[in-house]
């Protein structure tokens, strides 16, 4: 018999009670406690709501929307944010120059920037991109930083020893192997961010397209049902880029921690 297909059955048993559990006390609340679809639609009101949003074919095109969005910040984030916590972590004039400008611009909120990117970019995907960047770029440079001062001096003096004496060469063979996780951390948690940044810039007006707008258009119409459905619908989008990244990562980039957490 086996036993771990035994055991996987079980955990997933266990998820799949504790969901309907939740559902079936949405419901209940909703039709017999609060009973108003304004302050809470029902589990049962949402679904519909959510069958009919397919049917209007919106939601393919505020989903996509959302995406290259999220793609737009992220991919400007990894483009600054890795190179300068690189910078800031290998090389000390580096970070006594950006540190100072990083810890002023880091604690302002990132929707603070909505009224520049309107500004700068206009209602465009890259003016909702922007707002998603400056949400994301801090923690990525933040962790990357953190992972590359880190390095163990040991095995830098290790592969000097060996012949590997150029920066490149420590930084590419050495440094970035050994600060990945850090990285990973700071990437994950900068996701996490963005993705909330995302929702807030198109429901202040950033886009007028996504699901954050969306959100905030039903709140004005009050089909709370409507807005539960796209609430339901970030929630799962997020769920599904986290895990497809923790995989890739897991199966590509950490596959030699493999087997170090029991």
């Amino acid at each position: 018999m086996n036993f771990n297909f035994i055991k996987t059955a079980e955990k997933k048993g266990i998820e799949a009670m504790s969901i309907i559990f939740a559902i079936a006390i949405w419901q209940f609340a909703a039709e017999w406690i609060v009973q108003n679809k304004l302050l809470l639609p029902s589990f049962y009101d949402v679904v519909l709501s959510f069958f009919a949003i397919i049917k209007s074919g919106l939601i393919f095109t505020d989903t996509l929307t959302s995406l290259l969005h999220f793609a737009i910040g992220i991919a400007a984030a990894f483009a600054v944010g890795i190179p300068l916590g690189i910078a800031m972590g290998w090389f000390k004039a580096a970070n006594r120059a950006i540190d100072p400008i990083i810890e002023i611009l880091r604690p302002i909120p990132p929707l603070a920037w909505i009224p520049f990117a309107i500004v700068w970019f206009g209602l465009t995907h890259q003016s909702a991109g922007f707002v998603v960047f400056v949400g994301m770029v801090f923690p990525i440079i933040i962790n990357t930083y953190t992972g590359f001062n880190n390095v163990p001096k040991v095995h830098v003096e290790a592969a000097k020893v060996l012949g590997c004496t150029r920066n490149v060469d420590l930084i590419r063979y050495i440094a970035i192997p050994s600060a990945m996780p850090s990285i990973i951390a700071g990437i994950r948690i900068a996701m996490g961010v963005g993705w909330m940044c995302l929702v807030a810039a198109e429901m202040f007006g950033v886009s007028n397209k996504g699901l954050g707008y969306q959100i905030w258009h039903n709140y004005y119409l009050h089909r709370m049902d409507f807005v539960l459905v796209y609430m339901l619908l970030l929630g799962f989008i997020g769920l599904f880029i986290d895990r497809f990244f923790r995989y890739y990562v897991d199966t590509k980039l950490l596959r030699w921690k493999a087997g170090t957490v029991v």
